[in-house]
């Protein structure tokens, strides 16, 4: 059975200047890579790491930093393209105005935040270097990690930072496990020329009632049954 994603965003109390500085240089690479991909339909391993190299040179971003940004500008290159294939859009190439900035799991303080019964800091690669910011966790994201303590959902190891209306949001990603139950009710749906009936059946009443039903027959009579009768 598969896992359900879900996404708790939580404000970043004072985010440091470094964090602003990482912003823009982020977004232009991924609208770059975007550009190239939305124009030759695919990111050559050669080219991957000429772009590499060339953004290492250019902006002063944490390398883990700019090969996020470059993955992230090709699923935004092959997006544009999709839509642009089903008729969605009609620009020459893809716009980027506004980035998610992704960590990945050996950049930020991943294993001490699940280790971690209260999680109220975390430690991001930014320029100039390691920078600890504090959050402001609240209802939903302490729901989410006692579950998490509990072992009922898993963190997932990407953090995604987002900066919208002047704030900073640290996003985590929650992967819950669905419980293994058995089904407790069904609903049976009778469908006329005009009518649609639908019930809810308790599955535990109904098969009480079956099972005490069948008790009559549990010790079967035999019936003589005449057939003659002309």
């Amino acid at each position: 059975m598969e896992c359900v994603r879900r996404a708790v965003a939580v404000e970043i109390e004072s985010p440091p200047p470094e964090l602003y500085a990482v912003e823009e240089p982020y977004r232009r690479i991924v609208e770059e890579v975007a550009a190239y991909v939305a124009e030759r339909e695919t990111l050559e391993k050669e080219r991957y790491k000429e772009l590499y190299r060339r953004f290492r040179e250019l902006y002063l971003l944490p390398a883990q930093l700019i090969q996020q940004a470059i993955n992230q500008g090709v699923e935004v290159g092959r997006s544009f393209l999709q839509r642009k294939r089903d008729g969605q859009v009609h620009k020459p190439r893809p716009e980027v105005r506004r980035v998610s900035i992704r960590f990945a799991k050996d950049s930020w303080s991943y294993k001490k935040a699940i280790s971690s019964v209260a999680p109220v800091r975390l430690g991001l690669p930014l320029s100039g270097g390691r920078r600890e910011v504090w959050i402001k966790p609240h209802r939903r994201f302490w729901l989410y990690w006692w579950k998490v303590l509990h072992k009922e959902v898993e963190l997932a190891s990407t953090l995604v930072l987002k900066r919208r209306r002047g704030r900073w949001y640290a996003i985590f990603v929650f992967d819950v496990k669905p419980r293994k139950e058995p089904p407790a009710d069904v609903v049976a749906f009778d469908v006329n020329e005009n009518l649609v009936a639908v019930a809810r059946v308790s599955l535990l009443s109904t098969v009480d009632a079956v099972a005490q039903w069948n008790r009559q027959y549990v010790d079967p009579a035999v019936y003589f049954i005449k057939t003659d009768f002309g």
